[in-house]
């Protein structure tokens, strides 16, 4: 948690995620921070900063709020916001590693984070190799002496497998390398890798954070001072920032995160008991299943099991497609974690850049972001959609 709430550790989730950076504002006592849509400051004489500002790229008041909220809610020492999940990690990225380090990646991730490894990093000279990350002692063989970052995600996307952040945490460790934990999937209400070992924590701020569809943004939630600050000397060199008024958008998203999260998570164990009674349905990837291999583990380091369940069908790739599009009150879109179901298919959508890959995911899987609305009613439209 950053100095500036460390007086407030003893406060839930819930009212950290509702005050933490939310200050009211000094000149009128508005509740809800302004979105200072400005690019530059008036400065009390040369060098003379009034409140550290000067440019909007370098701070903005009302990025600094969400920046705030961010390192108390993950526990962290220094909270960054960015135009992107990406960006967050491309400013990650460029900032631990130099041409010749190697990165271990996780053998199931998002396929934006695989394309910025495999089409983009890798020209820059740094190598990486996959390991399944739910098993420590995979990760512990795709070591070596370069490795300056291990990457995790947990759950991940789209199979929803779940690591042992403080076992990876251990063999990051021992390597002299960082951990990097992609905590999207589970928002910092459900789990808080940093506390678990991690070295610094990713997020799409476009997903649940924000939870609304209505807003793209990254960021990154450093467990140590010195790498916060690094990490805010290449976000304000590469420029990658997030704006004003998306940081507005994710502050007031962030205040609701708990209840929405309760919901999802409900929603989804839900949807996930459905399928694994429905003739059509081959597998169910979810979590909070008893039977699902890293169950245990996620009990042990989450809150709840969240709101994404994946699940393969009988009929092949044509017979997943068919249920993506026959869905009603499930969307068929790309993305997650808003408060609106929606409904994908992965191998032609958000994962077709590691088709061909180590991380291919199956032909005939079919992901769904479980949102909040009436639960029978999502269980009803599934059921016609597979028919």
């Amino acid at each position: 948690m950053s100095q500036k709430h460390a007086d407030d550790a003893v406060k839930s989730f819930e009212t950290i995620a509702i005050h933490a950076g939310n200050t009211a504002d000094p000149l009128t006592g508005a509740v809800v921070p302004p979105i200072y849509q400005v690019s530059t400051y008036k400065q009390d004489g040369v060098g003379g900063l009034r409140g550290g500002y000067e440019y909007s790229r370098s701070a903005n008041p009302t990025r600094t709020a969400l920046e705030e909220n961010l390192a108390a809610l993950e526990g962290g020492r220094r909270g960054l916001a960015f135009a992107s999940g990406l960006a967050a990690e491309d400013c990650l990225l460029r900032t631990l590693l130099a041409p010749g380090d190697h990165v271990v990646i996780p053998n199931d991730a998002y396929g934006g984070t695989f394309r910025l490894f495999a089409k983009v990093v890798s020209r820059w000279g740094v190598e990486w190799s996959v390991a399944d990350t739910s098993d420590p002692a995979s990760v512990r063989a795709a070591v070596t002496d370069r490795t300056k970052v291990i990457w995790v995600e947990t759950p991940s996307n789209p199979l929803l497998g779940i690591t042992d952040i403080a076992a990876v945490a251990q063999v990051a460790a021992d390597a002299g390398a960082k951990l990097v934990v992609d905590n999207t999937f589970a928002s910092p209400y459900l789990q808080q890798p940093l506390s678990l070992g991690a070295d610094i924590v990713v997020h799409s701020l476009t997903k649940y954070m924000g939870g609304h569809s209505d807003v793209v943004g990254g960021a990154l939630i450093a467990n140590s001072a010195e790498i916060g600050e690094e990490l805010a000397y290449h976000q304000n060199a590469m420029g990658a920032v997030a704006g004003p008024f998306d940081s507005w958008l994710v502050l007031r998203g962030i205040k609701t995160l708990p209840v929405r999260m309760d919901r999802h998570s409900e929603n989804a164990g839900k949807v996930a008991e459905m399928l694994t009674r429905h003739a059509k349905v081959t597998q169910v990837l979810y979590p909070g299943l008893p039977e699902h291999p890293g169950h245990d583990v996620a009990a042990k380091q989450m809150r709840a099991f969240g709101g994404m369940v994946s699940f393969r069908v009988e009929g092949g790739e044509e017979a997943a497609v068919e249920v993506c599009n026959r869905t009603k009150l499930f969307t068929l879109g790309e993305s997650l974690g808003g408060v609106e179901s929606l409904i994908e298919h992965p191998g032609r959508m958000t994962h077709a850049s590691v088709a061909g890959s180590a991380l291919e995911v199956p032909a005939d899987l079919v992901r769904v972001s479980v949102g909040i609305e009436n639960a029978d009613d999502l269980l009803a439209d599934l059921q016609q959609a597979l028919g």
